[in-house]
């Protein structure tokens, strides 16, 4: 929380004057002349009044910019590539947004250590990419992989389709650098997979949205390149079968499962429904329908693993259809349904989106209970539930004609309701930001809160970095 009697009388002109000062214009853009640049997320919520934007070209610079913030109280917000869903990176009225989008280096990749040492601005296929040049695999993977950036990944902490076999961005990260509120630099860039040296500042800073530090520099840990990637669309009867499915696959596939994405009907139908440019993998209705995944380094002894894997499958009633592809294109068409949700806003200009996670045995109570509970209440409500099941994590899409903000309010009082019931998360991978900050306590305890707070206040005394984000 801040303290807002202890803040500098310093005048917003002065702060902005004094960086102009320190860093001179190529560094420091008033507002008004940044040329038309969006300063709001993808979220919905709009920026403000903003005053100005630090673009800096190394630590040292925005360290310096971050020290002259905190001695004057001025409020700043973190911005990656803005594709964010939860508000956090959304200028408000009166701040200063800082964006890393000219420190995008990649440094180094260190072939026999296994790691990437890179500048938070650079973006995420570039990473991929450079990994897999270098005969390596980054297997973090989102819609927005194009446009978010290592620093905004790291500061929501990430999922994405692969986090059943290769985990969550913390998982994939050895070390940071980052730059505190008051502008004092943490330097932890260290390779080792195995550093048990006292209080874990780096997994402080994943997850903390920009609340905590500004992180600049980052070791990545890569992974073996697969050689072979198996995918088949499958058709399943019941969610009992899909369970079946996973922890079959979990225990009989060599090489693991790197993607299980579980749609129901209503997903399916709709995005069938409404992108006939899109191929539909399988020519029956079922009850719910997976993408599954697996991969390795022996494409042909895999391969046959697969579908034999899969026939057994059949042979023992858990599968009603499936299809496997037979190439990379075929692939890629079984993907782009699944990532069909990035032209949502689209199509459903004034969806209501949930991001939540329960227990993989609670999924379809959830899941039932919502979308029954959704018609029940607004009938004719459109309620479109998939996920990446094996983490627990499903998504929501609520349309609901002619809902006004009072409509919104009830849909997520009652939404989250059913998550605090069943002992689930109001934010599985996309952080809370403003959006989610007054259902926090649905999943969070009291004294859990008061924790956080607690950190917030050591290391941003002043509350200026991200304010009112998470917290409030």
């Amino acid at each position: 929380m801040t303290d807002t009697t202890a803040l500098s009388t310093t005048t917003t002109t002065d702060v902005v004057e004094r960086l102009l000062a320190a860093l001179g214009p190529d560094i420091v853009t008033l507002a008004q002349e940044a040329d038309g640049r969006r300063f709001a997320d993808w979220s919905g919520i709009p920026s403000g009044d903003v005053l100005a934007l630090i673009r800096p070209r190394s630590t040292e610079e925005l360290s310096q910019a971050m020290a002259i913030c905190h001695a004057a109280g001025q409020p700043v917000t973190v911005q990656g590539g803005l594709t964010g869903l939860a508000g956090g990176a959304s200028a408000l009225d009166g701040e200063i947004a800082v964006s890393l989008e000219r420190m995008k280096a990649i440094e180094e990749v260190d072939a026999v250590s296994a790691t990437m040492t890179v500048q938070a601005g650079c973006v995420l296929q570039s990473v991929q990419e450079a990994a897999l040049a270098a005969g390596y695999f980054f297997p973090l993977d989102l819609g927005a992989r194009g446009s978010c950036t290592i620093g905004g990944v790291l500061a929501t902490n990430a999922g994405g389709n692969r986090v059943i076999k290769y985990g969550m961005t913390r998982d994939l990260v050895l070390g940071v650098e980052a730059v505190l509120a008051d502008g004092r630099v943490i330097s932890g860039l260290h390779k080792m997979l195995k550093n048990n040296s006292g209080y874990d500042l780096k997994n402080l800073l994943i997850g903390s949205e920009g609340t905590l530090g500004i992180i600049t520099r980052v070791v990545l840990r890569l992974r073996p390149r697969p050689l072979g990637v198996s995918t088949a669309w499958c058709g399943l009867d019941d969610f009992k079968a899909v369970t079946t499915l996973l922890r079959r696959a979990q225990s009989e596939l060599a090489g693991g499962v790197s993607a299980f994405e579980v749609m129901w009907p209503s997903y399916y139908d709709y995005v069938l429904g409404n992108f006939p440019e899109l191929r539909r993998p399988l020519a029956g209705s079922h009850g719910f329908y997976v993408l599954l995944e697996t991969d390795g380094a022996d494409p042909e002894a895999q391969g046959e693993q697969f579908e034999a894997f899969l026939a057994r499958m059949f042979e023992e009633e858990v599968l009603e259809d499936a299809a496997v592809a037979m190439s990379e294109r075929a692939a890629l068409d079984f993907w782009a349904v699944r990532d069909a949700p990035g032209e949502f806003p689209r199509l459903i200009p004034n969806m209501i989106a949930f991001d939540i996670s329960f227990a993989v045995s609670d999924l379809a109570e959830a899941a039932s209970r919502i979308t029954q509970g959704l018609e029940a209440r607004h009938p004719g409500s459109l309620a479109l539930v998939y996920g990446h099941l094996g983490d627990g994590n499903i998504h929501l899409i609520a349309d609901v004609p002619g809902a006004t903000a009072e409509t919104v309010e009830a849909v997520e009082a009652f939404v989250y309701g059913v998550v605090s019931d069943l002992g689930g998360s109001v934010s599985a991978e996309h952080g809370i930001g403003l959006k989610k900050r007054k259902v926090l306590s649905r999943t969070r305890t009291p004294d859990e809160l008061a924790t956080m707070s607690a950190i917030k206040q050591a290391l941003d005394p002043r509350g200026i970095l991200g304010r009112g984000r998470i917290l409030g």
